[in-house]
Formats: structure tokens, sequence, C-alpha cells
């Protein structure tokens, strides 16, 4: 009578190690489904901050463009009337050509690299693979 008892645990063992299975399975799918909708919540967080950077970056070319526009102006006005006019229109197109490149200088440092590196997510990932290291050894 010794065999049946035997043969009972050894069907229990193999049932709750299929079991665990089932679930370090179903976890490990679960896990990575939020892996992955993490990186794709920090890539898409980097293309907005890219996008504002080019955002900027034509805004401020464009503020440079009108600021050569009215420099050209300003010279068309003081080779024409050699008078006090073309000082203005200097002025106010040195103030606009500033403004566009310090818009256009502003833009371009959004566009780091590392703002599309999804950092937390290989932060997590690495956690993962140790957390599983740690539970195989």
């Amino acid at each position: 009578m010794e065999y049946p008892n035997h043969y009972e645990a050894h069907a229990r063992d193999q049932q709750s190690a299929i079991g665990l299975l089932r679930r370090l399975v179903d976890e490990f799918s679960t896990l990575f489904r939020k892996e992955i909708a993490l990186a794709k919540a920090e890539v898409v967080h980097g293309f907005s901050e890219v996008k504002a950077g080019a955002i900027s970056m034509a805004s401020g070319g464009a503020m440079l463009f009108a600021g050569l526009l009215v420099l050209l102006a300003a010279a068309v006005l003081g080779l024409s009337h050699v008078m006090p006019d073309w000082l203005a229109a200097l002025i106010v197109g040195a103030l606009v050509s500033i403004v566009g490149f310090v818009m256009i200088n502003s833009g371009k440092s959004k566009f780091d690299p590392s703002a599309l590196k999804p950092e937390r997510t290989q932060h997590a990932l690495q956690q993962d693979k140790e957390m599983v290291e740690r539970r195989m050894q």
C-alpha cells in the first residue's frame, strides 16, 4: 500500500509544479506587457519634447528671417536717404534677429538624444533581471 501514496504524492507535486510554472508564465507575460507600456509612454514623452523643440526652432527661424528682412529694409533706407529713419529700422531688425537667435538656441537644446532614451524602463528591466537571477539561485 506504499505505492499508491507515493504515486499520489508524486501527482500532487507535478500538479503544484505545473501550477507554479503556469503562474510564472502568467506573471512574466504581465510584467512584460507592463514594461512595454512603460517604454511606450517614455518614448511618446520624448517625442513630445522633440516636437516642442522643433516648433521652437521653426518659430525662431521665422523670427530670424523677419529680422533679416527688416535689416535689409534698414540698409535700403540707409543707403537711399542717409537719414535717421534707417537707424530705427536697424534697431528693430537687430532686436528681432536677437530674439530669433535665442529662440533657435532654446529649441536646439531640446533635441537632446537622451530625451528619447527610456531610462526608467531600462532600470526596471535591470531590476527584473536581477530578481530572476536571485530566484534562480
